[in-house]
C-alpha cells in the first residue's frame, strides 16, 4: 500500500506504452510547468493531511476525497482510459466510454486513497526537469522513501492540453499503471466483453501486476 501512495506525490522516466504522438503540442494556456503541477498537488495533499492526520487514519476513505481534490484536476482520465482500452475504445458506445472513464478513475481512488495516510513531506523528493517550450510530452522524476529506508523511483508522464499540463500515467518501480490495466483488462474484454470489465472496475479491482507489487512490498 505504501508503494501505491506515490501516485499523487511523485513522477520519473521511460514508458512501455506505444501510441501515436502528435507532431506539435496542442495550444495551452500559460500556466505552471509539469514539475510545478506535481509539486503543487503534493504540497496541497500533504498540507491537508497534516491538519488532521489522526482523523484520516481513523477513516482512510476520507483520503479518497483528497485524491479527488488534488489529482483529478491534473489527471487526464479520458486520455488514460483510451490508452487502457486501446482498439476497444473505438467500438465502445458513448455510455460505455463514460462508465469506463468514471470506473477507471474511482478504481484508482479506491486503490490509492488509504495508502496516503502515513505519507509525509520528508519522504518525497521531486527532481527538477527541463522541458522545451514546444514540447507536448514531459516526464517529472521523483523519489519516495519507504518505511525501511528504501527509495522508490516514480515516473509521472505528462501531456500538454488546452487546460495545461496533465498526468496520464505513473510508473512505479518499473510498473506502468496504465499499461497494467490495459494488459490485464484487455484479455477480459476479449473473453467477456467491455461491460464485464467496467463492472470489475466499479468494484475497485486492480490489475494483477499491481496487486502483486502491493503484496511484494508489504503494503
Amino acid at each position: 500500500m505504501r508503494q501505491l501512495s506515490v501516485l499523487l506525490t511523485s513522477m520519473c522516466l521511460g514508458c512501455t506504452l506505444s501510441y501515436a504522438q502528435p507532431q506539435t503540442a496542442p495550444p495551452a494556456a500559460e500556466g505552471p510547468g509539469p514539475t510545478e503541477v506535481v509539486q503543487t498537488a503534493a504540497q496541497g495533499m500533504l498540507g491537508d493531511l497534516d491538519k488532521d492526520r489522526d482523523a484520516y487514519r481513523r477513516d482512510p476513505a476520507r483520503v479518497g476525497q483528497l485524491v479527488d481534490k488534488y489529482l483529478l484536476p491534473h489527471f487526464d482520465t479520458e486520455f488514460a482510459a483510451r490508452l487502457v482500452l486501446g482498439v476497444h475504445w473505438r467500438n465502445a458506445t458513448p455510455e460505455q466510454r463514460k462508465r469506463f472513464i468514471d470506473a477507471f478513475y474511482h478504481s484508482l481512488l479506491t486503490n490509492y486513497g488509504a495508502a496516503l495516510v502515513d505519507f509525509t513531506s520528508d519522504r518525497l523528493k521531486i527532481f527538477p526537469s527541463s522541458v522545451d517550450p514546444g514540447a507536448a510530452r514531459a516526464t517529472v522524476r521523483t523519489e519516495v522513501k519507504r518505511d525501511n529506508g528504501d527509495r522508490v523511483s516514480v515516473n509521472y508522464y505528462m501531456r500538454k492540453t488546452a487546460q495545461g499540463w496533465k498526468a496520464w500515467d505513473v510508473v512505479i518501480d518499473g510498473i506502468s499503471y496504465v499499461n497494467s490495466y490495459r494488459e490485464d483488462f484487455g484479455a477480459q474484454i476479449e473473453q467477456q466483453g467491455l461491460d464485464a470489465v467496467i463492472q470489475r472496475l466499479e468494484s475497485g479491482a486492480r490489475p494483477s501486476a499491481i496487486a502483486r507489487q502491493r503484496g511484494s512490498k508489504g503494503g
